[in-house]
């Protein structure tokens, strides 16, 4: 019997939760240790375990989870001040506004500040999302005094988030100093692509804000690598084995071109219109490779069994070997212009860098 997969919930729920504490406390004078936080886009609550640290500061630990995630066990905190904290990072804070009454929402230590464009925040103001702020908004609306004139000062931190962000995009993207505060439905689904993706889109949507008409992809490290060394490295986004759901990220976007980068193997796996190339959505079709062979180059190695693509190859004359895999490089072009003109994408010009070894081949397609 297979176990079942843990779900957990985001780090916006978690600092909605701590937020929520603290302002009871403050209006209520109650000490809970636990809160209910409303999920977004479902009529759905969770109970969040609460830690009252001092007086108006409460913290939680993210809940774990058998998501791929970096931020699980992490220590959440929510400090409440009646005049403006001193000794944080320059901001500008987020507000919430219920009646007469602000709240002044902070990045403390551990919290990543907006410093590019692009991002669904603006710089200079705490990654804190636009969804987790509006969680915040909605437990607040239940708590404060909406008549009463009052400013809240609350500051959000995270124990090692610094740390924690460096296994992150954050500093790529402009988030310094931090974690962001994140989440779009409140829960983290198990083994999930959702977090992966959201950071391949805002890696996007930041090179797309700095004006490049040109936006690098790569698959692996020897392709992240190389492309870093190569181009210009703020333009380039490693986006794991998601050739279609990243994508689908360029839809809506100013782009003229792209230049997508990777190894011979997964190459030939997009040449062979694989929309993931991870081993788990299955292997390269080697009777496919072996007709290939028999029509670009009439080499016939259909007696042979393989394995790997790279024990193909061996079998391969030098010449051929670079012809071939530019073959790859001109079929995986194919199978973008096919998606793109699919997913109704403006980009209309692609080159292809296969790495085979120190071998480079680059393959242009324009239509």
């Amino acid at each position: 019997m297979s176990k079942e997969l843990r779900s957990g919930y985001t780090t916006g729920t978690h600092a909605t939760a701590v937020l929520g504490a603290v302002l009871v406390e403050f209006y209520k004078s109650e000490k809970i240790l636990s809160l209910d936080v409303s999920l977004p886009k479902v009529d759905a609550s969770v109970k969040i375990d609460v830690t009252r640290e001092s007086k108006w500061h409460f913290s939680t630990i993210k809940v774990d989870n058998d998501d791929l995630d970096v931020t699980k066990g992490c220590c959440i905190h929510a400090e409440l001040f009646l005049s403006t904290p001193v000794d944080l990072k320059a901001q500008k804070p987020s507000q919430i506004e219920l009646g007469e009454t602000k709240l002044l929402i902070y990045g403390g230590n551990g919290v990543g500040i907006v410093t590019k464009a692009g991002l669904k925040i603006s710089p200079e103001y705490p990654a804190i999302n636009p969804v987790p702020l509006e969680m915040m908004k909605d437990i607040a609306s239940s708590l404060v005094d909406k008549d009463e004139t009052r400013v809240l000062h609350l500051v959000i931190s995270v124990d090692d988030g610094m740390r924690i962000a460096k296994d992150t995009a954050n500093e790529k993207v402009g988030v310094i100093g931090g974690i962001s505060i994140l989440g779009t439905r409140g829960i983290v689904k198990p083994i999930s692509a959702d977090a992966y993706l959201d950071s391949i889109d805002a890696e996007i949507s930041v090179i797309e804000a700095s004006a490049s008409k040109e936006v690098i992809l790569t698959l692996g490290n020897s392709a992240h690598d190389y492309s870093n060394k190569n181009y210009d490295k703020n333009i380039v986004v490693e986006i794991g084995n998601f050739i279609y759901d990243a994508s689908l990220r360029l839809k809506g976007r100013k782009f003229k071109k792209m230049v997508f980068v990777a190894s011979v193997a997964k190459m030939c796996k997009i040449a062979q219109e694989c929309k993931n190339t991870h081993n788990r959505f299955g292997g390269i079709d080697f009777d496919e490779v072996k007709l290939w062979l028999i029509k670009e180059l009439k080499i016939d190695l259909t007696s042979d069994e393989y394995l790997t693509l790279k024990a193909v190859l061996q079998k391969l004359p030098e010449k051929e070997t670079k012809l071939f895999t530019t073959f790859l490089g001109y079929k995986a072009a194919q199978s973008f212009k096919k998606w793109f003109i699919e997913l109704d994408i403006e980009i209309n010009e692609i080159e292809i860098i296969t790495l085979n070894g120190d071998d480079v081949n680059n393959k242009e397609l324009r239509w």
